[in-house]
């Protein structure tokens, strides 16, 4: 059974009587998070987190946004016929001639 309480000075505060016995073991799950007074503090979005780095890596393959798990896994590039690892991706042009 579940049953519905509030936080007052950091202690649990049920808002209806219940059935519980001293010593009985509970959970309490926090169903959201308030501010506290004042705290207007906005979290940054991925973009303003990593603005200082984006675009200042070179010398990547022009298909590595796309690719990157076989440039860094070694997994088939992404329209390979080929399904298993290797150095040298084909795609179903090639294959076909």
């Amino acid at each position: 059974m579940a049953y519905k309480g509030h936080v007052e000075n950091g202690v649990v505060v049920l808002d209806e009587p219940a059935d519980l016995s001293d010593g009985d073991e509970v959970s309490v799950y926090p169903l959201r998070r308030r501010k506290p007074a004042g705290e207007d503090r906005q979290v940054p979005t991925l973009y303003e987190r990593l603005k200082d780095i984006i675009g200042s890596v070179e010398g990547l393959p022009p298909d590595f946004a796309r690719n990157h798990d076989h440039y860094i896994h070694g997994q088939p590039k992404e329209g390979c016929v080929l399904r298993t690892r290797h150095t040298k991706c084909q795609s179903e042009s090639d294959v076909r001639g």
